[in-house]
């Protein structure tokens, strides 16, 4: 299976976040179904030019998520989740790295009106894209 994904060694992210959660949005987004077998850890290295271990971090990283499963002499493949499962999961998510922006946000001196303005402006101009 080729798995096209966009790593940047330039990011602040470390490779292997950056595997972990563009194979997580794939999944929460339906592109990945249920069951859908994943490149071998070595292939997906090989694919991305980066370390089998970077893969295999993402790949536990996803596993400990329920998301991956483990079937030993077959592979990794996308484990059933419930779609109210999928929805809360990616729900937190957002939630989560929006307290830290927030956070960001007020200890810069914005004020509630202040970030409820920016972003209801970034969902206008980004929410339609779907």
């Amino acid at each position: 299976m080729d798995l096209l994904l966009h790593l940047s060694e330039m990011s602040p992210e470390p490779l292997h976040g950056q595997i972990t959660r563009q194979i997580r949005a794939r999944v929460l987004a339906h592109d990945l179904g249920d069951d859908d077998p994943l490149p071998s850890i070595r292939m997906l290295a090989r694919d991305q030019r980066v370390s089998v271990i970077t893969v295999q971090r993402a790949y536990e990283d996803l596993e400990r998520e329920g998301l991956i499963r483990s079937r030993p002499g077959k592979g990794f493949f996308v484990v059933a989740i419930p779609e109210e499962r999928k929805q809360t999961m990616a729900e937190q998510r957002l939630e989560n790295a929006l307290e830290r922006l927030i956070a960001e946000s007020v200890a810069e001196g914005l004020d509630k009106s202040q970030i409820r303005e920016v972003f209801e402006r970034a969902l206008r101009e980004k929410g339609s894209k779907r």
